[in-house]
């Protein structure tokens, strides 16, 4: 047993440990939480709230499991699903090049909206600023690896936290901006659900990020190895600021957008130049770079961090698929950075105008997917004796499966037309 392993966590270890949880929350407060929960504050003021509250406590076991696992085990989640069935692990290939793609694509051209909103004296179309954006993620990745991840990922979850409660707590203290005759929509219906569901799919991540995060653990292990204790501290740090700051991302859409008289854009780059439009009419126009930062710190570190990701996981998968014993080399490793985002890029160049529907369509199923890879998840820690899992993390376990597919059984159904 290693000293990491029996020494008593403290402040500084556990401040030391900070990492993947940090990379994971990075990941996730990107399209989930700037573009999906402001939209819900916007269109349904705090109606959602409940939702995207409850959807991060059913979810939460599953992600922590990634941790659980990786820190008892010193194996991937992916190892994992493999160990378990080679089904397992090709639907997780198959869902990891499908969301690489996707994924890669819609936060690299919302980042490149954002940059021209910032600077519209720039004299690049949002595609030419894309592939700027691919490029100086790549040079940050292929330079310092996992160590300038962690640093970057770091501060840009800092910065962006203090920014966006202080433009949440500014648009508070403005009040509402609902019109008198304005007629409150419930979400409360079928015509509504397909919305929900993209909400909560990517609520506060896709479920493969636990499996990526899995790979940041393995990764942050084999550099400078933290204990059991101090490694899950980091993982409910990244968790919880996720969530959080989902709520935030909700009050900055209902308390600048909900019932102003204006149509709320659904697409991510039109619905960000509006949002930020938004608040420099309704706050000031001093707002206007304030939000602009928010907006491309969210965007930015989600690129990074999905790029990375979607790398490690698909690599992953793939020498598993194959066979091979030994880890995938770093050579390897840049080789599939570099199919993400040319893959991604392939889809905004051929594909731009069908953007906003291949990325409801991979929120869709990120939820579909969720009940069976948290079922997953959770078997493989469920009999674990080193550090058992709690009476009441199994009972969130089972009312979060109830949670996930009875609302996923409603959307089939729903799809199928059997009702509404």
């Amino acid at each position: 047993m290693t000293q990491h392993s029996v020494a008593k966590p403290t402040w500084r270890s556990r401040l030391h440990a900070l990492g993947p949880g940090i990379l994971m929350a990075s990941a996730a407060i990107g399209g989930s939480h700037l573009v999906a929960s402001t939209q819900a504050g916007a269109l349904y003021g705090w109606q959602l709230a409940l939702i995207i509250i409850l959807t991060n406590l059913f979810k939460y076991p599953f992600f922590r499991f990634s941790t659980h696992y990786t820190l008892d085990n010193g194996k991937s989640l992916i190892e994992g699903y493999a160990e378990k069935s080679r089904a397992y692990l090709w639907v997780f290939l198959v869902l990891g090049f499908l969301s690489a793609t996707v994924n890669s694509a819609a936060v690299a051209v919302v980042t490149a909206v954002i940059v021209k909103v910032a600077l519209p004296g720039l004299p690049f179309s949002n595609n030419a600023i894309a592939v700027g954006v691919m490029v100086f993620t790549l040079l940050i990745l292929f330079a310092g690896r996992y160590k300038a991840l962690d640093h970057v990922s770091k501060l840009i979850v800092v910065s962006l936290t203090l920014a966006t409660i202080f433009a949440a707590g500014i648009a508070m203290s403005r009040g509402m901006q609902m019109q008198p005759d304005f007629i409150e929509p419930s979400p409360w219906n079928l015509a509504a659900l397909g919305f929900i569901i993209a909400l909560m799919g990517w609520m506060p991540a896709p479920i493969e990020l636990s499996a990526i995060n899995s790979l940041w653990v393995t990764a942050r292990q084999k550099i400078d190895p933290v204990s059991y204790r101090d490694g899950m501290f980091d993982f409910d740090v990244g968790f919880v600021t996720s969530a959080v700051l989902a709520v935030v991302f909700l009050i900055l859409g209902a308390y600048v957008q909900y019932g102003n008289g204006e149509a709320v854009q659904m697409a991510g780059g039109k619905y960000i130049v509006q949002l930020v439009n938004m608040y420099a009419v309704t706050i000031g126009e001093w707002s206007r770079p304030l939000v602009a930062f928010i907006a491309f710190a969210c965007m930015f570190g989600t690129t990074i961090t999905v790029v990375d990701g979607y790398a490690r996981a698909v690599a992953e998968s793939v020498r598993l698929a194959r066979g091979k014993k030994e880890p995938t080399g770093e050579r390897a490793l840049f080789a599939w950075m570099m199919w993400v985002a040319l893959s991604g890029l392939a889809v905004i160049l051929w594909f731009n105008s069908a953007m906003a529907e291949l990325l409801k369509f991979a929120m869709i199923c990120a939820f579909l997917s969720a009940p069976v890879f948290g079922w997953l998840n959770y078997s493989l820690v469920k009999d674990d004796k080193k550090h058992p899992v709690s009476a009441g993390m199994k009972a969130l376990v089972y009312i979060g499966l109830i949670y996930l597919i009875g609302f996923s059984l409603l959307f089939i159904l729903n799809l199928a037309g059997f009702i509404g």
